[in-house]
């Protein structure tokens, strides 16, 4: 039965709209007059070209049966020869061409004759031609004070905000699409519940939350929160981004404001959703920046709105952004922003769900490991997780697979990451480098107590990076020990380590390894308070907003302490490309096994990895130089 509906033609019925508005009938008007006008034109150059007779030899033609035709237009005589040829006559207005034939003793009937009146059409395009061409002034006068109107409104309707109100009809996301941010989900289902139900927490006296801020890095679901909120929500919701408030004339980023509150009152209970509020959210200036800045206006429009003399109690205001720490004080107290709701990178169980969710309708092999895959994507975002499953499944359909495996899994996971694999010209030299390279960061990482596993090791260029050492953590992690830190550094110095002792040379190669290197270093000492300095905060104490202060405010930190800074960083990366070097000296011949590995396969994975060096345990491992 199935293949017989599918099979049944389908009947497309073409449906024709006419949009007709005063430009479209003026441009019509004017390309059927333009047209006529044409063919009235050539229609008489073409019977000017015909020869001209008299009308007594038109007669005597006709007395002699030359004539086959003869067609009268007016005071026109057209005649048609039996020799295929065309001439042409005129007689007097006022006289008939049938009682010039009785006047010349001829017989009517003698002849095959046409009479045309076009006195009927003349005068229609006597009084076109003169009645038209005043409508049409008259309607273009009109539509150009229209259009003059109309950029007198679109001036005015600047203050006008550019919401988006939620459609109902559309295709709805609920809190089930939503995975891995629990603790927000509960956060948001009581505002919805408060609008849906009031009274059962009004008899309790509870009053409404008037604002929800979430804060979290990008792409981990701040946006598809406030969908599920609009698609579970009964009330209106109405949606803009805090860029849209901001134009080049002063005041309307205010006026806009007044606008989108006043929208929302009017059809409350409702819910207002403000996406990235950091544009205009920001603290407020006490540098060089003027106080009637834009932004503040607009900001502190939004202040009194949430909570000024006329409090809004039915309007619920949800804003996202990634810059929490960018937001104005005042904004984000109590009376405001009720809540605060952290949306952070999804742990293992979050990543089982978030993968649930976005793996329906694509065929997968028994052989993928979920807990594997969640384990292995640690600090993953939703966005990400989405995204690598979309990408296994165009990697699947492009080697003609049935079933996504595990080895395309891998490959996105990567790809999400790194970037596409890239075949670049590399000479056997370039190769060998990038081998030792690689293989120096996981044998360093391999021998050290507090690292993790190895789980991939490639000398495949991916992005600007000629070959990669993929150590992910082995499970989420809430802190980071110093020798933890110590041990990561220790880890991106390993290439430099194997270049220097391999080939008592080095290259540009370990750039971006310095780079990482040099910035948790530095954090170390500046911030965590993990160097011989002492527990102590040297870094900037004061916010992005307030860069002016440093015109005239001291720096905080002395010209003798930087310098102390500076050597502890300093002290603490040597020492790790150090101790790198000795398990770089030490472990030569599995340094040797590695890279040749790598130079064959171009790639190991974990398993292949550990068949060479052994598996990763705490036995023999060289520890670190407890002196930092």
């Amino acid at each position: 039965m199935a293949n017989k509906k599918n099979n049944q033609p389908i009947n497309k019925i073409a449906q024709f709209k006419l949009n007709l508005n005063i430009r479209s009938i003026f441009i019509i008007i004017f390309s059927v007059l333009f047209f006529s006008y044409l063919f009235r034109s050539i229609s008489k150059e073409v019977k000017q070209i015909l020869p001209e007779k008299p009308i007594a030899t038109i007669l005597q033609d006709i007395r002699a049966s030359k004539i086959n035709k003869i067609e009268v237009i007016d005071n026109k005589i057209l005649a048609y020869y039996k020799n295929e040829s065309m001439a042409i006559s005129y007689k007097e207005t006022g006289d008939s061409f049938r009682k010039i034939l009785n006047d010349s003793n001829i017989n009517p009937d003698s002849v095959n004759t046409i009479v045309k009146d076009t006195q009927g059409s003349s005068g229609l395009m006597n009084l076109v031609s003169n009645v038209v061409p005043t409508i049409l002034m008259v309607v273009f006068f009109l539509f150009l004070f229209r259009q003059a109107k109309g950029a007198q409104d679109s001036v005015f309707s600047f203050g006008q905000a550019r919401v988006k109100r939620f459609n109902k009809d559309l295709p709805k996301t609920t809190f089930v699409d939503v995975a891995g941010v629990d603790e927000a989900k509960i956060e948001l289902k009581e505002v919805v519940d408060f609008l849906k139900h009031p009274e059962k927490y009004k008899k309790l006296g509870a009053r409404t939350p008037k604002g929800v801020m979430l804060v979290g890095p990008s792409g981990c679901g701040k946006t598809l929160l406030a969908k599920a909120v609009a698609g579970e929500a009964n009330v209106p919701f109405f949606s803009i981004a805090g860029s849209e408030f901001m134009e080049m004339l002063v005041g309307i980023g205010a006026a806009r404001v007044r606008d989108l509150f006043s929208t929302a009152k009017k059809s409350a209970p409702s819910i207002i959703f403000i996406d990235e509020i950091d544009a205009i959210g920001r603290s407020r200036s006490v540098g060089m920046m003027p106080s009637h800045d834009e932004r503040e206006q607009t900001l502190n429009q939004i202040l009194v709105e949430m909570d000024g003399f006329n409090p809004t109690e039915q309007v619920v205001v949800i804003a996202a952004t990634n810059r929490g720490d960018m937001l104005d004080t005042a904004l984000m107290r109590p009376g405001r922003f009720d809540r605060r709701i952290l949306v952070d990178y999804p742990d293992v169980t979050g990543r089982k769900e978030i993968i649930k969710i976005h793996s329906k309708n694509k065929p997968f092999t028994n052989a993928v490991n979920w807990d594997k895959i969640a384990k292995r994507t640690v600090g993953y975002s939703g966005a990400d997780l989405e995204n690598m499953l979309n990408e296994a499944a165009i990697y699947a359909a492009r080697n003609v697979k049935e079933k996504i495996t595990m080895e395309d899994l891998e490959e996105a996971a990567i790809k999400v990451k790194l970037g596409p694999e890239k075949k670049r010209l590399q000479t056997k030299a370039d190769h060998q480098l990038t081998a030792y390279h690689e293989a120096g960061h996981a044998i360093v990482s391999h021998f050290l107590p507090h690292t993790d596993p190895v789980h991939r090791i490639s000398i495949v260029s991916r992005g600007i990076t000629l070959g990669y050492t993929l150590i992910p953590p082995d499970k989420d992690k809430l802190h980071e020990t110093r020798s933890h830190l110590l041990e990561r550094i220790t880890v991106t110095m390993g290439g430099r380590a194997a270049e220097n002792v391999m080939f008592k040379e080095i290259t540009t190669g370990a750039a971006n390894d310095f780079d990482q290197a040099t910035a948790i270093a530095r954090a170390m000492v500046v911030e965590y308070g993990m160097s011989t300095l002492g527990p102590v905060n040297y870094g900037p104490n004061r916010d992005v907003t307030e860069w002016g202060k440093s015109y005239w405010e001291q720096n905080s930190v002395s010209q003798e302490m930087m310098a102390k800074i500076d050597q502890e960083i300093k002290t603490i990366v040597m020492t790790s490309y150090e101790l790198a070097v000795a398990i770089i000296s030490k472990q030569k011949k599995l340094l040797d096994k590695v890279a040749q590995a790598l130079l064959d396969k171009e790639g190991l994975d974990q398993d292949e990895f550990e068949k060479i060096v052994g598996v990763k345990t705490k036995k023999n491992l060289l520890l670190l130089d407890k002196k930092h």
